[in-house]
Formats: C-alpha cells, structure tokens, sequence
C-alpha cells in the first residue's frame, strides 16, 4: 500500500507545502478564501435589487474564474497541471456548454420545473420559508443541494449506468480552475438537480446561496496553492480534498464526494485528509471531446455491433 500510495504521489493535508514568497503573497493567499466568502455574503445580503439579479450572479462568476486563472500563475500548486493553450481551448468549449446546453435543459426540464409541477398538483405551500433569515436560507438551500449532491455523486462512483456518465470528468489529467465545467453534458445535468425548490425561499436567498458555493467550491478544481486555515479544510471541500478523489488510485477516488461541505464526508465516514499530484483514470489518458461526449453510449453501441456480428454469422450457412 505504501508503494502505491508513493507512485500516486498522495501526502497527506497537513504536509509542509505552504505558500512561499514575500509577506504580501503569504497573507492574500493564507486570507483570500475567506476574505472572498465573507464578500460574497455581504454582497448579496446587502446589494440593491437593481444589482441582485441572476445576470450580475453570472458575470461575477465568469470575472472570479479569470481571476482564479491569474492566480494560478502567481502561486502555482504543480507544474503538472499548468494550463496550456490546447486544455484551455478545451476548457472554454466545456465552460460554454455548461452555460448554455445544460442551464438551458436543467431549467425547463430539471428539478425546478418537476418540483413546480407536483407543487402544483398537490397545492404544496411552503411560504413560511420566505420568512427565515435570508443567511440562514441561503444554507439551507447549499446543504439540501449538497446533500442530494453528495449521494448522487456517491451513487455515480457505484452504479454502473451512472458512472458511465460521470467517468469521462475522471479522465481529465490535471485540475485547474476551469476543469469543473469538464465533462458529459448528461452528468452536469444530473449533478445539478436538487430538492430545495420545494421551499419557497426568496430568489434573493438562492442567489446568495450560489454565491457562498463559489466563494467555497471555485478553489476544488484550481491549480493554486493556499495557506488554508485548518478550519476551513474542516468544514468544506479543497483542492486537496478533490485531488484525492481524482486520483488513479481506486479506493481514493471512493471519497471526498461533498461539492462544498467537506464535513458530510466526515458525518458518512467517506472523507479522507489527504491529496494527490497524480489525477486521471485508468492509464491517465485525456479523452478528446468527441470521447467525452459519447462516452455513456460507447457500451450500447459495443452491444448493437456484438449483435449485429452473431446475426451475421448466424446467417451465413455452414459449409
């Protein structure tokens, strides 16, 4: 176990790869996680109405990735994953699925459009969730989502129909900031459905709740080095945390499945506190766009050709 644990270049959280450089890079990348949490919540808590809506939601998220990918060029975690023309073309095509395709079908065919329907159907009311500090459902709306999240991410790394669709976001080979958006369509649909919109809890709630995910979850797939402070790789997913899961190494993979909240893991035992340089599936071979795509049907298609081979043979007359 060792050896391959060496060969996986796996160490453990509290290993003394701190950030090196002058003070000031020292104190932003030991405070920026939490500092940038802190804005998010008095942002959204606090900005007009005119400010709060969806389309400012989704310009602050593009302007935080350009961001997270210049820092990666300032404190670099491994070499190995630095971000290279070819992956960031990749990168943004996917980023643009995710802003498109997929928000386009997870609106009018996901969870908000089955939950308004069976609202609908059995005069559900839940009004009384409006009334709760707004904080208080913004959490509420980050754990129910995590939480559904958790399992289905679980449920995808032990059953076979949906491991083939979320198989192809092991592949990639390095992380970055922009590898979150990397992988079938149908699993970014999948991953993102949730319970919580049988609460009615303000829009202005959700919006905070995305918020505090991306001031927690953005850093899980970025190449960047932190002083993280012990309390937060605590309670919330790391970079650390994710690298494990996307290493080789079979068992690994089986934990850390939490998008935000680390400590679900720890509460289903399936949290490990350590982390991996080495990340990718099987031999470690990127699959190209086409691969990642048709990935969930390649075991139908295997089948309809092992069919239509025995149909063939069966029709040809013995001699």
């Amino acid at each position: 176990m060792d050896a391959a644990v060496s060969n996986l270049n796996v160490s453990n959280l509290n290993e003394a790869t701190g950030v090196q450089g002058g003070p000031i890079k020292r104190f932003v990348f030991t405070h920026f996680q939490p500092a940038m949490l802190v804005a998010m919540i008095l942002f959204w808590t606090f900005a007009p109405d005119s400010i709060a809506k969806p389309a400012t939601a989704v310009g602050i998220g593009i302007v935080f990735k350009l961001c997270l990918l210049g820092m990666e060029r300032i404190s670099e975690r491994h070499a190995s994953w630095r971000l290279t023309w070819k992956e960031l073309a990749s990168d943004v095509f996917y980023v643009a699925i995710s802003y498109t395709l997929v928000k386009y079908v997870g609106k009018n065919f996901g969870d908000d459009a089955i939950i308004d329907a069976i609202k609908g159907y059995f005069h559900i009311k839940t009004a009384w969730a409006a009334q709760i500090p707004i904080l208080f459902q913004a959490l509420a709306i980050l754990l129910i989502f995590d939480f559904g999240q958790y399992w289905m991410h679980r449920g995808m790394h032990n059953w076979y129909p949906l491991w083939l669709t979320h198989a192809p976001h092991h592949h990639i080979t390095q992380l970055n900031a922009l590898k979150g958006s990397v992988g079938n369509p149908i699993e970014l649909f999948l991953i993102g459905l949730s319970f919580g919109g049988f609460f009615d809890f303000l829009p202005r709630a959700a919006l905070l709740a995305g918020g505090i995910g991306m001031a927690v979850g953005a850093y899980t797939h970025a190449n960047i080095r932190f002083n993280t402070p012990r309390w937060w790789s605590y309670l919330f997913n790391t970079v650390e945390h994710h690298s494990l899961h996307h290493s080789p190494d079979y068992d690994s993979s089986r934990t850390n499945y939490a998008n935000t909240f680390i400590f679900i893991d720890r509460i289903f035992g399936t949290c490990v506190d350590s982390q991996s340089e080495r990340v990718g599936l099987d031999d470690c071979r990127r699959l190209p766009i086409k691969d990642q795509m048709l990935y969930p049907f390649y075991p139908m298609v295997d089948q309809v050709k092992k069919w239509r081979l025995s149909r063939t043979a069966a029709a040809v007359p013995a001699e």
